[in-house]
């Protein structure tokens, strides 16, 4: 039976990766899948993985009607046999919505590959719907870990290597990032909730949180 599967994790755990290695698999076996997505590091139009991987892909826009657009493609003779939906915590609810009705009245796996949360600790409003009709939700396995080893279980927003609670949900950076601009770094839940990043740890910083010590 076809499916909706939603692949989720942290930043900088595989997503990316394991969307590429799918749709290498099926294609192989002469299989013809649509790549969406959305916002991706390496551009418009791009599915990249920090790898080096990179394909082409359909870039989202937020008035697209994905089921239309299947429908559109299968309409004027083009091939789909699955979807592969990457950075699939931006789409809409109701775009996750048309890739479930493009898994029931199409008949078409597709694979939804995202992170669950923002650097808020937020659900993204695309990771809960998928999370709501997903027919499966995969954690991934390849464990991102925080600075001091832990696995990381929390996407931190940083500006010039400082942790920042407000602002857009949706701003595009990376792990990779410079110090004085926008990036992400992935943190344990003890470190994410101190806003202690690795670039705060090194220059000594504590935590707003750490208890008081009184002295006798």
């Amino acid at each position: 039976m076809p499916e909706l599967v939603f692949f989720s994790g942290t930043m900088d755990c595989g997503k990316s990766t394991l969307a590429l290695q799918i749709e290498h698999n099926r294609s192989a076996r002469g299989l013809k899948g649509l790549i969406l997505t959305r916002d991706d590091r390496a551009g418009e139009g791009k599915l990249s993985s920090r790898l080096g991987l990179v394909t082409d892909a359909v870039e989202v826009a937020d008035d697209l009607d994905l089921y239309a657009y299947v429908v559109d493609q299968l309409s004027q003779g083009g091939r789909v046999d699955y979807v592969i939906a990457d950075e699939a915590q931006f789409l809409a609810p109701a775009q996750i919505d048309q890739l479930a009705r493009v898994v029931d009245d199409l008949g078409l796996d597709v694979y939804a590959f995202g992170i669950t949360t923002d650097f808020r600790s937020k659900l993204f409003p695309g990771s809960q719907r998928l999370v709501e009709l997903a027919d499966r939700v995969e954690v991934l396995q390849v464990e991102a870990l925080c600075w001091c080893g832990a696995r990381a279980t929390h996407n931190a927003r940083t500006v010039g290597g400082r942790m920042v609670v407000e602002g857009a949900q949706v701003v595009v950076g990376d792990v990779d990032g410079s110090d004085d601009e926008v990036g992400y770094e992935v943190l344990c839940r003890r470190h994410h909730s101190r806003r202690l990043t690795s670039a705060a740890s090194r220059s000594g910083t504590l935590s707003p949180d750490v208890l008081p010590v009184a002295s006798d």
